[in-house]
């Protein structure tokens, strides 16, 4: 889940835009899981019933972004000289978590049904009913995912997107929902396996979601580097800034909504310690304007000393 962009956005409207879209999520998660389990209990589907399961499992992630994304925006002081950006990394990491708890329990419940049915037991023909849910599900999840990616891209939140996924995966939850419980009903009694089936199919998805989910958090939390389609455009930037002869010493990472940059750039040995100021200044204007305005940059300035300039504009000492 990488797709982030800059975001133009003051943290103030951040935070109102992110919790306005999980609220609304919040709402239709609610009537989902109530119908899905109402209708999986009528219809007699256990992966009805599971699916509305996961669609409780919404409502902790919801409240996980709700509180943590006031919580990431807050200004740095002297505890938190970084601000609080990792709040958000560690609300993702746990969307992760949990959907990974999901996962397993719906796998876990399925094969038991399953295995339930090898020992000589029988199950139910699942009520058309439990059919028409799943279809309206995957067609109210579908929406909820692309409204929520869109805002979350357009507020760069790593959050509001993780939870964008989450409803996506809902999605194909209910999509195998509908594969099992449409087996089930036409194909005979022999295929009410199907059903359960389902359940396991749809842990699979969801397990995959969150292992997509919390991929980037844990590197993010490890302080790992930007990748280099972020990182060569900044260091193009560097080089081009007029009065920077070479740099060195860039190293990157994220800190939440947050880049971080240290770079060492070597300037002229006759110029004044003021203008070396300027210089750094500069580079630093350039890459907020390109990048983000609340991105740090840490720029320490030194003198050139004839050091071999790589192609990329940097050296090595």
């Amino acid at each position: 889940m990488t797709d982030r962009s800059p975001s133009r956005y003051t943290d103030a409207q951040v935070v109102r835009t992110a919790r306005h879209v999980t609220w609304v999520g919040f709402g239709v998660n609610a009537v989902l899981a109530a119908l899905k389990i109402a209708t999986g209990i009528i219809g007699r589907s256990s992966a009805m019933v599971a699916d509305g399961v996961h669609s409780l499992s919404d409502f902790v992630t919801d409240i996980i972004v709700i509180v943590m994304i006031g919580v990431s925006r807050r200004k740095a002081n002297k505890t938190y000289q970084y601000g609080y950006g990792k709040y958000e990394t560690m609300a993702t990491l746990l969307i992760g978590g949990a959907l990974a708890i999901v996962a397993i329990g719906l796998f876990t419940d399925g094969f038991g049904r399953i295995i339930d049915v090898v020992h000589g037991g029988t199950l139910e023909r699942p009520g058309m009913i439990a059919l028409w849910m799943a279809l309206i599900s995957i067609v109210s999840k579908e929406w909820l995912f692309r409204y929520t990616r869109n805002r979350g891209r357009r507020i760069n939140s790593a959050a509001v997107i993780a939870n964008a996924w989450h409803h996506r995966s809902d999605a194909y939850s209910s999509l195998a929902t509908l594969a099992g419980i449409s087996g089930a009903i036409f194909l005979g009694p022999h295929w009410r396996i199907l059903d359960p089936a389902a359940s396991m199919i749809v842990s699979i998805f969801i397990l995959g979601a969150a292992v997509n989910i919390a991929r980037p958090a844990i590197k993010e939390l490890l302080d790992v580097a930007l990748p280099p389609e972020i990182t060569d455009p900044m260091r193009r930037i560097i080089k081009e800034t007029p009065g920077v002869i070479t740099y060195h010493h860039f190293r990157s990472r994220r800190n939440g909504p947050r880049i971080i940059l240290d770079v060492h750039i070597k300037v002229s040995r006759n110029i004044s310690v003021e203008e070396g100021h300027e210089i750094a200044t500069a580079v630093e204007r350039a890459l907020k304007k390109d990048f983000e305005s609340s991105m740090i940059t840490n720029i320490h300035v030194e003198p050139y000393k004839g050091q071999d300039i790589l192609p990329d504009g940097s050296c090595k000492d």
